[in-house]
């Protein structure tokens, strides 16, 4: 049995999707016995009926309902391809390998995703949720296009992103807040700190430990904001992850005397700015124009 292309399935659909053959031949431009001898041919490859005549219009039968559903997905799948095809082309890159620090807010990133989804559909996205130097290992071991951490690099520019606002918190019942009093560091040497894993393999840190033999050491902001609402601890935590805990009286600000509040600016790192392809680029502008720093898209070259 010969075998049969996806141009005759396109001509079937295109007859199906226009309700017959003269309609059909004018939007594909085609003649309509080219149409009608295609699809004939269709059938008699297929050993199958596909259409049947409804007054001076054709319907898909049966058999070509079920055949047509499944031909409609290798079209679509043809033509996907052959879009990937002309990306690469153009020089486009088929993915971006992209590595956020866990305290961004994960709003801001959701946006900027969805901004890049719709510029570029196609092209995959890696994302890496890290901790501390996790990323800037990443850029060290090029292994990330795009990176967003509060660690600086070195030889690497970054540029300014957002500044993230950390707070010292508790369960709105925990001893540290029983104490009715302003705290100092004396007061928290005293009870379990929460402190988030350095996610990098080979230079790991513990921002802001205080150096207590009290501590839980978690892999994820997640973890730690669940035990946080338990009362299992302390910790300073990202404020943009805590708004509905905090307004749910569910977690409560320690009363520190200084040092309650931690200000840490995010940089935007490109491994390597000049070699970026237009998918990294608008990546990075979709990070800025979410972060409230520039308008879309505005330094694509």
């Amino acid at each position: 049995m010969s075998r049969v292309t996806l141009a005759q399935w396109r001509m079937l659909a295109a007859v199906v999707d226009h309700g017959g053959f003269a309609r059909a031949a004018e939007a594909v431009h085609k003649s309509a016995s080219t149409l009608n001898h295609a699809v004939h041919k269709l059938e008699s490859q297929l050993g199958v009926a596909l259409l049947e005549p409804v007054g001076r219009q054709v319907r898909l039968t049966e058999a070509g309902e079920m055949l047509l559903r499944r031909a409609r997905q290798l079209i679509e799948n043809a033509e996907a391809l052959e879009e990937v095809a002309q990306s690469l082309v153009q020089g486009l890159e088929t993915e971006v390998v992209l590595a956020v620090d866990q305290s961004f807010p994960p709003d801001t990133l959701a946006q900027a995703l969805d901004a890049f989804a719709v510029e570029y559909p196609l092209v995959r996205v890696q994302l890496h949720e890290t901790v501390l130097n996790g990323a800037v290992e990443m850029l060290y071991d090029g292994r990330a296009d795009l990176v967003v951490s509060s660690i600086p690099a070195q030889g690497f520019l970054g540029e300014p992103l957002a500044t993230q606002r950390f707070v010292a918190v508790a369960h709105v019942d925990h001893p540290l807040h029983r104490l009715g009093r302003s705290l100092d560091l004396r007061d928290l040497e005293q009870h379990r700190q929460l402190v988030v894993r350095d996610s990098a393999l080979h230079q790991s840190m513990d921002a802001g430990w205080l150096k207590a033999e009290r501590r839980w050491t978690v892999s994820h902001l997640a973890t730690s904001r669940d035990m946080l609402e338990r009362g299992l601890g302390f910790a300073w935590f990202p404020e943009t992850r805590l708004r509905d805990a905090l307004e749910g009286g569910r977690l409560k600000p320690l009363p520190l005397g200084e040092g309650g509040v931690r200000l840490v600016p995010m940089q935007l790192i490109f491994s390597d700015r000049d070699r970026a392809g237009p998918a990294t680029r608008t990546m990075a502008s979709a990070l800025k124009q979410a972060a409230g720093n520039r308008s879309p898209f505005d330094d694509i070259e």
